[in-house]
């Protein structure tokens, strides 16, 4: 499935605009990797230029900010999601989710499908 990440046709005053070239395979969009709570599992992508992304499928552990420090613990459940509630039974951890941890509820700040690791900080 191609998702093209392209400019409006349409100027911020309405006016429309016309291409000055053919479509990039660089431009096309990659789909969405929803990452679940399991046993580790990373997908390494090649991108523009040769470099690499890392994404993540399935983690049980999460980097937890602490008034103490980082700790590495782990992920009991999602409890809310905001990208989409429907997340929430399915176990699908995006940025910006409220996960359950062995230390207590922490929040997402970190882009798992991106970035390949999950960062939360501790809101209890």
């Amino acid at each position: 499935m191609a998702i093209w990440q392209k400019r409006s046709r349409r100027s911020r005053t309405g006016k429309l605009l016309r291409k000055s070239r053919k479509k990039r395979k660089r431009e096309l969009g990659r789909v969405f990797i929803e990452t679940k709570i399991g046993p580790e599992k990373k997908k390494i992508q090649r991108t523009h230029g040769g470099n690499k992304k890392v994404k993540l499928q399935r983690t049980e552990y999460a980097n937890v900010v602490t008034k103490e420090g980082t700790k590495k613990t782990k992920i009991i459940s999602v409890l809310d999601n905001q990208a989409n509630r429907h997340y929430v039974r399915r176990n699908i951890i995006t940025k910006g989710a409220l996960i359950e941890t062995e230390l207590g509820k922490a929040q997402v700040t970190s882009r798992p499908g991106q970035h390949g690791v999950i960062n939360a900080v501790l809101t209890e």
